[in-house]
């Protein structure tokens, strides 16, 4: 009777798989996930941002009157002509295939000499708008240095100058601006900011 149950005892053991076994069980795991997260899951979100937003999931592309390719209303430019208005400086010239800005702390010497360095460049071209009423933020170097807006007020100082290079009255630019300037979101969220690349959109047709 001992012996029975005891040969019984053996027979129902588990036995451990073997290593091929296991090996196996892995590659065929791996396999799934694969084409679950690397094919079908990006392929299903792909899929739904262009029916949702098809504008956004191709980069918020803006094109001209021709179809042409002139920018994406997310990533800043640099605009060096005088006669448009000027965005956030950056410290990567706006180059999308990277993000970032050295993050100096405000008595670091590097932060105050290209600090100094901006100031001087908007009293050379800026000579209307006392140094005093340029928000920070047009002095300052972008976070992330792909900022495509700026704040109302940082777009208005810019006003004198562009009138006075452009021949276009101050009542005309301060109503594009006006025309651009985008409230907070839901109305809670943010603060109100203009799209610098729209703005000159707008702007240059008026250009002589």
């Amino acid at each position: 009777m001992n012996m029975n149950l005891q040969t019984n005892a053996r027979a129902e053991a588990p036995t451990k798989p073997s290593i091929g076994n296991m090996i196996s069980v892995s590659i065929r795991i791996s396999i799934v996930f694969i084409i679950l997260c690397g094919l079908i899951y990006p392929l299903v979100c792909t899929g739904i941002a262009q029916l949702v937003m098809p504008a956004q999931a191709n980069g918020s592309l803006i094109k001209d009157a021709q179809g042409t390719v002139i920018g994406s209303s997310v990533i800043g430019q640099n605009f060096k002509d005088q006669k448009y208005f000027q965005g956030r400086i950056s410290s990567i010239d706006y180059n999308a295939a990277s993000s970032g800005s050295n993050n100096y702390a405000p008595s670091n010497p590097d932060m105050l000499a290209r600090t100094k360095e901006a100031a001087a460049a908007w009293v050379k071209n800026n000579p209307d708008v006392p140094l005093r009423e340029v928000p920070i933020q047009l002095l300052t170097n972008s976070a992330s240095g792909l900022d495509p807006q700026i704040s109302p007020k940082s777009a208005e100082v810019q006003i004198p100058r562009i009138s006075k290079l452009t021949g276009v009255s101050t009542e005309i630019l301060q109503n594009l601006v006006e025309k651009h300037t985008e409230g907070r979101d839901l109305g809670i969220f943010g603060e109100p900011r203009v799209n610098v690349l729209k703005l000159n959109i707008d702007l240059q047709p008026l250009i002589k």
